[in-house]
């Protein structure tokens, strides 16, 4: 059965994974597409976007640990 938890999880992982690969691969299209205030309130750098992956992955670690993840 899946719980809300996992499903909350899934979903903060694949916005993670959208940000790593927009900023590390995509960072110019970013930039263009998104306007300059958008950018200026909302910047992004790959240290961040690795940052918020690998606390998410940490995350999912510790909820597969105490068996809420089901894979």
């Amino acid at each position: 059965m899946i719980s809300i938890e996992s499903i909350i999880w899934y979903l903060f992982l694949i916005d993670s994974i959208v940000a790593a690969i927009t900023i590390l691969f995509f960072s110019k299209w970013y930039k263009k597409n998104l306007g300059k205030g958008f950018v200026k309130h909302f910047s992004a750098s790959k240290g961040w976007a690795i940052l918020y992956l690998l606390l998410i992955l940490w995350v999912g670690s510790a909820l597969y640990r105490l068996g809420i993840l089901g894979f």
